[in-house]
């Protein structure tokens, strides 16, 4: 069997995108120093969420709403990064929510009636945690004018520049290597707040992938090697966590909460 490996949750650049590569790199590496002996394939722009359905990948990283909605008893957890980055807290994570910087919106309330975007109906940091923060306001189960489905949080974000939208929440560390690798694009935009914080997103492999094999990419992570460190030190990681299942409940209660404020849908 040839496993898959990817990392495409976070590439916004190319210099971001061959990071992650290399800390691929490094994980198989020390997982091969170990002793496993199997053959890896790299999925380079992979289809979600079919990669993360797949029996055979071998090591990636998902979102947490869908790990709770769509990938039960599909996927193991290994680790969760604890970025150092604006909105991170551990290896929790928020989103920020973004507005121009010379437009109408001063607090979430202003933003009733106008355009929102998000990148995906099953996104945790684009809708998930949108919708909870703007639950207590939203009347008859409505706030936003309109919603506009993006695909992406780099177009949300383009989509809120260009005064097609008015509003979009962005996974911080989305947000911080755009700023980091791209400050211009930014120009004009601000970080009205951000949301409520959940676990980030967890380093997981499929189904069919041994109990041992997970332990032993687990101790890679949580442990790391100086060639490994100095990779996450590039990438902002300042360690992984190994975190339970449990704690992902916190992203069904964020919609939950919603739920309970009659606003079960973003719009």
């Amino acid at each position: 069997m040839t496993w898959k490996v990817a990392l495409p949750m976070y590439n916004v650049s190319p210099a971001v995108r061959e990071a992650y590569e290399a800390l691929l790199d490094t994980v198989l590496d020390a997982l091969r120093a170990d002793g496993w002996q199997g053959q890896v394939a790299l999925v380079r722009d992979p289809a979600l969420p079919g990669l993360w359905q797949q029996p055979d990948l071998l090591f990636g990283q998902t979102c947490g709403y869908p790990y709770m909605t769509q990938l039960s008893g599909q996927v193991q957890l290994i680790a969760t990064p604890s970025y150092a980055m604006p909105g991170c807290s551990g290896s929790d994570y928020a989103s920020a929510i973004v507005v121009r910087s010379n437009g109408p919106i001063r607090s979430l309330a202003d933003a009733r009636g106008l355009a929102a975007a998000a990148n995906d109906a099953h996104s945790n940091s684009g809708m998930n945690v949108l919708r909870h923060a703007v639950a207590p306001l939203a009347v008859d189960g409505r706030f936003f004018g309109k919603v506009t489905w993006s695909g992406s949080h780099h177009a949300s974000l383009g989509l809120v520049r260009e005064g097609a939208a008015d509003i979009a929440a962005v996974d911080c560390v989305t947000f911080a290597y755009l700023q980091q690798e791209n400050p211009a694009w930014l120009e004009g935009l601000s970080v009205l707040q951000y949301s409520a914080s959940s676990p980030g997103l967890p380093m997981i492999a499929g189904g069919q992938v041994p109990a041992e094999v997970v332990a032993q990419l687990r101790t890679v992570l949580l442990q790391p090697n100086p060639a490994l460190q100095q990779l996450m030190h590039t990438l902002r990681i300042r360690a992984f966590e190994h975190r339970p299942h449990g704690d992902y409940m916190r992203i069904l209660q964020l919609e939950q909460a919603a739920q309970a404020g009659a606003y079960p849908t973003l719009r």
